[in-house]
């Protein structure tokens, strides 16, 4: 089993925690983490945009000249593609973009994604964060006691608003609970912040 420091808020080693070598150990399978991002990447297209096609475009009924003698090339409609303020060739229209991915490809990419950051050394494990007060400040100065100082991602066990809030103001990170966690972000991130409790709980879910 891999064993991680864990650090207090103000980024002292305050013990160790032991990593399940079936989640945080194992070969990392690229293909399906990037089935995953793309799956996640795809379900955030809204999928809205649209134009006309010829069928669609006002105007044109009209032949614009006769068909032979004008030295032209022949023309049926003004509304043709070919011509200004004419129909959009094969025209996008409203759909979804979104696919799904089976729960073991799902598991499995969690766990590579998990197994990856462990590798490079990019989890770092905090006792807890605990604040008094909504206060930016506070988490700011606890990403740069523990060495953060890129994009993280902070792995909380359960709700904590406090937390979410003051960390949303600060660029690059994102706050996510264990039951919210998804390979984009993972990946994402340059360093993943696990507070010690949301451990169990991935060890929990995932295992």
């Amino acid at each position: 089993m891999p064993s991680i420091n864990v650090v207090d808020m103000k980024g002292k080693n305050v013990g160790t925690v032991e990593l399940a070598d079936s989640i945080f150990a194992i070969e990392p399978n690229t293909a399906v983490m990037h089935q995953m991002v793309v799956s996640y990447l795809a379900n955030q297209r809204q999928g809205t945009q649209s134009a006309l096609t010829r069928a669609e475009v006002s105007g044109g009924g009209k032949k614009p000249w006769r068909q032979k003698g004008t030295g032209r090339a022949r023309q049926g409609s003004t509304r043709a593609p070919q011509w200004t303020h004419g129909g959009i060739v094969f025209a996008p229209k409203p759909r979804s973009y979104s696919f799904s991915v089976n729960k073991k490809v799902k598991r499995l990419a969690m766990k590579s994604a998990l197994s990856a950051k462990a590798a490079e050394s990019e989890i770092i494990v905090v006792d807890a964060i605990k604040l008094d007060e909504f206060k930016t400040k506070v988490v700011a100065e606890m990403l740069t006691a523990i060495g953060v100082d890129k994009k993280a991602l902070i792995v909380l066990p359960e709700v904590d608003k406090k937390v979410i809030k003051s960390a949303a103001n600060i660029k690059g990170i994102k706050t996510a609970q264990v039951g919210e966690l998804n390979v984009y972000d993972i990946l994402n991130a340059d360093k993943l912040v696990i507070v010690k409790d949301a451990v169990s709980k991935i060890e929990e879910v995932y295992a």
